[in-house]
């Protein structure tokens, strides 16, 4: 088991509703990191251990996540280190809490939450956004989906993202063997949407986050919605026009996502971010294992709501 990584610096508070610290760790490496105490639920840090590690073994593009040692003395001389309550604050507990890459320096890269539709068109793999509703729709994530967006560090200025080992060099498709080498794919952004590096051009990446509400956060049911899922702007479905856009998804999800590796993936969990409680997670696994047979189903009711987030998907189903 890699060595936990330790906080050093408290960096800055982040937006969001689980109270996150932007912190500097003994690796070098910046995270975001949500603890224990945060004012969504002790299981939003399990969701997102879980939940961002088996959407990296689909090949989505997802930051690297870690659990972070968080001691009582960095706490203790951090005024900002505090949980906001209804009616006064509290300190952030110290010891493990969950911890997500940023995806580079924080004074060096721009990060946005949103990009005009021109420039989103140009997001090298926005193929991605299809694999994500499949994964959100099989997680039943009871959040809307969030998505960040940056230009690929140059310098080296960062950590490649734990998904990057599973993608397929030149392409934004999930691969069947994870590469051994990460190669970016080719752009065909139109103009605006990326920079020139040494003769090349550098589109944007979009990146995966938030997934401490898959599995209805702390609830661990499945209340299905038809446009839960759905990402706000539907211009990134614009290739889809029938079930095949999602069928390369749904396939490696069927071929991936055994109930062994699930319990594999379960086992990176603390177990004091479910209170001990095995047999819940146990149970939430084979649940999530059985749910996979349904996603077919639950995309076509996404179709079939009458918001058409699919703009080019044509075809009725009854």
């Amino acid at each position: 088991m890699a060595r936990m990584k330790l906080a050093m610096e408290h960096v800055r508070r982040m937006r969001g509703g689980a109270q996150a610290q932007l912190m500097r760790c003994d690796d070098g490496g910046y995270y975001i990191v949500k603890f224990q105490n945060n004012p969504q639920h002790l299981r939003i840090l399990a969701n997102e251990m879980l939940a961002t590690r088996l959407a990296a073994r689909m090949g989505i593009r997802v930051p690297q996540v870690e659990v972070i040692e968080v001691r009582q003395e960095l706490i203790a001389y951090t005024s900002e280190m505090v949980i906001q309550l209804g009616i006064g604050r509290k300190p952030c507990v110290p010891g493990k809490q969950f911890g997500s890459q940023f995806p580079g320096h924080p004074s060096r890269l721009t990060v946005h939450d949103f990009l005009p539709d021109e420039q989103l068109a140009g997001v090298g793999n926005l193929q991605d956004f299809l694999g994500i509703f499949v994964f959100d729709k099989w997680t039943c994530n009871t959040n809307g989906r969030q998505a960040i967006f940056f230009r690929e560090p140059q310098d080296g200025a960062g950590a490649p993202s734990y998904a990057s080992r599973n993608r397929v060099p030149g392409s934004d498709r999930p691969s069947a063997e994870p590469p051994t080498a990460i190669v970016p794919g080719p752009s065909a952004t139109p103009a605006g949407a990326s920079r020139e590096v040494a003769g090349e051009f550098v589109p944007y990446v979009a990146m995966m986050i938030d997934h401490g509400f898959c599995f209805n956060a702390g609830e661990w049911d499945f209340p299905d919605a038809p446009l839960r899922g759905i990402y706000p702007r539907h211009r990134v479905y614009q290739s889809v026009t029938g079930m095949a856009a999602f069928q390369p998804w749904l396939d490696r999800l069927e071929k991936k996502m055994t109930e062994a590796v699930l319990g594999e993936e379960a086992g990176h969990i603390p177990p004091e971010w479910y209170g001990d409680d095995w047999n819940a997670l146990e149970l939430l696994i084979e649940r999530l294992h059985a749910r996979q047979k349904r996603l077919p189903e639950l995309i076509l009711s996404a179709r079939n709501s009458g918001r058409e987030p699919f703009p080019n998907w044509k075809v009725q189903y009854a």
